[in-house]
C-alpha cells in the first residue's frame, strides 16, 4: 500500500528570530501558527491521521499548550533545533549545544524523548549525522538523495571539484527525505525582507494539486513508495489554504493512502534491512557493510 508522511515544521516565532526579525510585524506571523495548531489538529483527528510534527525548543517553551495538544492528540513530536538555527552558521559545538537544549525542553516540557530530527532549513553541515549519531537518534529528515524511499545516511564524503566525489561511509542512520518541491513555505508564502519582495508562486489549489500529482506519479512507478510533504501552520493554517489542505487529505484517503509517521517509517526500514541482510547471509551472499 502506498504510504503518505504528513510532516509539520511548527516554528512559530523562531523562523522569524533566526532571520533577525523580531519586531511585532513578524513575531504575529509565528504566532498565527501557534492560533493554527487546533484547527490543524482537527482536520487530522477528522480523518484519523497521525503525522509529525517537528518543534524547535523555543516553540515549545514559548508554546507549551499547543505543544502539549499536539502530544496529547497521538502525534510524533521531533527535533528541529532550538531556535531554527542554521547549523550552518555555528561551530559544531553550538550545533550540538543547540540540540541538547531541545532534548532537554522536550523532557522538561513534554516529558518527550525524541527519536529524529530535522534540520532547520534543512541546512547541514560536516557534523551533523555525528551530532545525530552521539545523542542516540534513529533517523534525520533533512536531506534530498531519494524522493519516494528512506536510505541510510552517509559521513565523511569529500567532494573534489576536479574530479569524482569520495562517498563516506554508511550510518546508521535512517534518511527520510524530503524536497523543496513538497514544502508549502516556497510554494505560497510571502516574504518581505529590508532588500527583497518574495510572493509565495502558486495559490493553495495549485500547490495541493501538485502535491496529490506527486502521490500518483509515486503509485504508478513505486507503489510501496511514502510520499513526504512538508508544512508549517503559520503557512498552510490559514484560511483557504484549509480547504485546500482538507481536499487534498481527502483524495490521499480516497487513493488509498496509508498515514504514517516519520518514527513508522524509520522503524520498518530498520527492520526490512536487517532482515534483507539476514536472508542474505543464510544464502552464503555477503552482507552489506
Amino acid at each position: 500500500m502506498s504510504r503518505a508522511c504528513i510532516t509539520f515544521d511548527f516554528d512559530a516565532i523562531s523562523l522569524w528570530i533566526v532571520r533577525g526579525m523580531t519586531t511585532p510585524g513578524p513575531v504575529s506571523r509565528g504566532e498565527f501558527g501557534a492560533y493554527a495548531i487546533p484547527r490543524i489538529l482537527k482536520a487530522l483527528g477528522d480523518r484519523d491521521i497521525t503525522g509529525t510534527f517537528f518543534i524547535p525548543g523555543h516553540t515549545v517553551e514559548t508554546y507549551p499548550e499547543e505543544s502539549r495538544m499536539i502530544r496529547d492528540a497521538g502525534h510524533e513530536i521531533a527535533l528541529h533545533g532550538y531556535a531554527h538555527e542554521l547549523v550552518s552558521n555555528q561551530t559544531p559545538e553550538e550545533e550540538a549545544a543547540s540540540v541538547d537544549r531541545a532534548i532537554e525542553v522536550f523532557d522538561r516540557v513534554l516529558g518527550v524523548q525524541a527519536i529524529g530530527l530535522r534540520t532547520p532549513a534543512w541546512d547541514y553541515t560536516d557534523a551533523t549525522i555525528g551530532i545525530i549519531e552521539d545523542r542516540g537518534l534513529l533517523y534525520d529528515s533533512s536531506l534530498m538523495g531519494q524522493d519516494y524511499r528512506p536510505y541510510w545516511v552517509r559521513k565523511g564524503d569529500v567532494v573534489h571539484p576536479d574530479r569524482a566525489t569520495e562517498f563516506g561511509e554508511r550510518t546508521g542512520i535512517v534518511e527520510i527525505p524530503v524536497t523543496w518541491t513538497l514544502d508549502d513555505y516556497p510554494q505560497v508564502e510571502y516574504l518581505k525582507t529590508a532588500t527583497s519582495v518574495m510572493p509565495g508562486p502558486k495559490t493553495a489549489k495549485e500547490m495541493f494539486d501538485s502535491f496529490h500529482d506527486d502521490f500518483v506519479y509515486m503509485q504508478r512507478i513505486d507503489p510501496e513508495g511514502i510520499h513526504m510533504v512538508t508544512m508549517h501552520p503559520q503557512v498552510t493554517g490559514r484560511g483557504q489554504r484549509m480547504l485546500h489542505f482538507e481536499d487534498y487529505l481527502d483524495r490521499l484517503i480516497a487513493d488509498g493512502a496509508e498515514f504514517v509517521t516519520c518514527e513508522q517509517i524509520a522503524r520498518d526500514f530498520v527492520a526490512e534491512q536487517s532482515a534483507a541482510e539476514q536472508a542474505t547471509a543464510q544464502t552464503g551472499g555477503v552482507t552489506p557493510a
